[in-house]
Parts: C-alpha cells; structure tokens; sequence
C-alpha cells in the first residue's frame, strides 16, 4: 500500500520537472535565481584552459571538486575495511571453534 502511494508521489512530482534539453529550464541559465554566476558554465567553458584535459568530467572530479571527490572515496575505503575486518574476525572466531 504505502509503495503504490510512494510510486504515484513520485509520478505526480515527475510531471514537475522540465523536459530534457530545454534551453529556458532553470538548470541550464547562466545566472541563478540568487542573480550569481552559475558553476556549471564557468565549468563547461573553462574546463580545457585550466586543466588541460579533454575529459571534462575527469576535470570536475579531479581538480574543481577534488576535494569532495576525496572525502567521498575515504568514506568508501573505511567502509570497506570495517567490512573486511568484521568478515574476518568471524572467520577467525569460526576457525578457534572447530
């Protein structure tokens, strides 16, 4: 029941949303509401110059957000330790039984 209600809220929110590629959508202005330069253009148009990469994504993730992109994969790497290191623990916990 509450997974019909859920699906139909976001059905509902969908029509909400501008259609893909619409040059007047919000996301794709130059200036925000706020009336500040947008990152995404300064992105798009200086992303070769000041890196000097044609990946533009590789651009972003590595030196603008580089960062974020790092606290991202630390938090990926201390959760897959933790893993690792309660897996073996019962591994080791199983082995001292037998």
């Amino acid at each position: 029941m509450s997974i019909g209600v859920f699906a139909l809220l976001l059905i509902y929110a969908a029509y909400g949303l501008p259609y893909r590629g619409d040059p007047n959508a919000l996301v794709n202005q130059e200036i925000s509401l706020t009336g500040t330069p947008v990152a995404s253009s300064y992105y798009i148009e200086n992303a070769m110059t000041d890196a000097n990469t044609p990946n533009m994504v590789t651009t972003v993730l590595g030196d603008y957000r580089a960062f974020d992109t790092l606290g991202e994969e630390v938090v990926i790497f201390a959760a897959g330790m933790i893993c690792f290191l309660l897996l073996n623990r019962e591994r080791k916990r199983e082995a001292r039984k037998q």
